[in-house]
């Protein structure tokens, strides 16, 4: 058999082995994430072997950037205009204030720490790092204890973050000699990848929710084939923004965004109060690539990046998902009424996933010069906070959960008892991840 194919043998037998024994695992520190990353360690070079690195490439780069793509289009999918300012504040300050910051730490703390990198790698490495996964640590958003105004920020800002953080990376790639968006310009890049990207997504995105809200109310598509719909559109989105030299990312989050709208604004009548599963199978799509994207992670990735650690890609990756996580959250919600132990926990739950890798794997594709240490300090930071994130989940958000449960009790007019607006949960962290009840 080719390596190829025990490659496909050994992915498919560590999911079904997850998948067994899923619900007994649900309630544990041993979070999906940490079984998937863990298994691919193990069948990657640095123990079986079994992955081949170089004859893989091309099909873990689609798989990645595939994951991705849906990812942010049935993230954007959920988010309504409300949710931002849920609470009055949330959202708004995490991703208009703290995201920034986050860019901005990570950049700074980088460059005494990675020397050989150039200011524009070094902003890469900020930026890379600066979105969120929160599937990652699920338990800390879904734990019923957690607040809800918590809960929904969190779950908001993982949503969207990935997204926000786009732009940011291509113009730093675009300010690096020699790859792609460098040679298209400033102008270039600003008209192709942010400003027609968004446009196309935006066209793309509402004229697909139109279409199919229009269908819908003539009886003319089946339940099962408006779920595909989704993930055509998606696709064609990504497509649309990769053929016209623009971001398929951002064209494929910002027609997430108008797909949903136009799937509320042009609800029918008939299902009215009824829940719309129309991006069920996408959701549920995504939460298994994205789990088996991070078994590729470790086995393409991580592993060979512990065969070359240095105290300081160490160092930058627990400061990474500490200070230049934490702090950056304590200055956005400064005033905000919020209690310490609140501001903590939100700081601490800003696990590193997905967005992470495959903004990594795009930086590599263009050649850039410091890709090598680039990559190891990416791997690591995201393999780090898939063990920390992932083990402390649990006893952390019943903790937290305790403590506010006192609080709410003894004190009136609790800043973290504010109401929010009932939000759609997002597939991956719903049936993928959670237990029966």
């Amino acid at each position: 058999m080719s390596s190829g194919g025990w490659t496909v043998v050994a992915v498919a037998g560590v999911t079904a082995a997850y998948a067994l024994v899923s619900r007994r695992l649900s309630s544990t520190p041993l979070s999906s994430a940490i079984v998937f990353v863990g298994a691919g360690i193990l069948i990657g070079p640095a123990v079986l072997d079994i992955v081949d690195l170089e004859h893989d490439t091309a099909p873990i780069t689609a798989l990645l950037e595939a994951t991705l793509t849906l990812v942010l289009f049935t993230d954007a999918m959920t988010v309504r205009r409300r949710d931002l300012a849920a609470g009055g504040f949330l959202p708004g300050r995490l991703l208009g204030i703290g995201l920034p910051l986050s860019i901005g730490a990570g950049w700074l703390l980088a460059w005494p720490l990675l020397p050989g990198l150039t200011v524009w790698e070094l902003a890469l490495v900020g930026a890379i790092l600066a979105p969120t996964d929160a599937a990652l640590g699920k338990t800390a958003i879904a734990n019923p204890r957690v607040p809800a105004l918590v809960r929904h920020g969190l779950n908001v800002e993982s949503g969207l973050n990935d997204g926000m953080v786009l732009p940011f990376f291509v113009v730093f790639l675009a300010a690096i000699p020699g790859t792609h968006y460098a040679e298209e310009g400033a102008g270039g890049v600003f008209w192709r990848a942010l400003v027609l990207s968004t446009a196309l997504g935006l066209l793309v995105g509402g004229l697909g929710g139109r279409l199919l809200q229009w269908t819908r109310a003539r009886g003319w598509v089946s339940r099962e084939w408006r779920q595909v719909y989704v993930l055509a559109v998606a696709a064609a989105s990504y497509e649309l923004g990769v053929v016209t030299d623009g971001s398929g990312f951002i064209a494929a989050w910002v027609a997430g965004f108008a797909f949903g709208f136009a799937l509320r604004r042009y609800r029918t009548g008939g299902e009215e109060g009824h829940p719309d599963h129309t991006s069920d199978f996408a959701e549920n799509l995504g939460g298994l690539l994205a789990s088996i994207s991070l078994l590729v992670f470790g086995a393409v990735l991580l592993g060979p990046a512990l065969e070359h650690l240095s105290w300081r890609i160490i160092l930058y990756a627990v400061l990474s998902l500490t200070v230049v996580r934490m702090l950056p959250v304590a200055l956005s919600l400064a005033g905000s009424g919020l209690r310490s132990p609140t501001v903590t926990y939100i700081g601490w739950f800003g696990p590193r996933g997905l967005a992470s890798v495959v903004l990594a794997l795009l930086v590599a594709e263009e050649h850039v010069p410091g890709v090598e240490l680039l990559g190891r300090v990416v791997a690591v930071t995201v393999g780090l906070s898939v063990l920390l994130h992932g083990v402390s989940a649990v006893t952390l958000a019943e903790r937290y959960g305790r403590w506010y449960e006192k609080a709410a009790a003894a004190t009136r007019g609790l800043r973290e008892k504010a109401p929010v607006p009932e939000a759609p949960g997002r597939r991956r962290l719903g049936s993928l991840d959670r237990p029966e009840t």
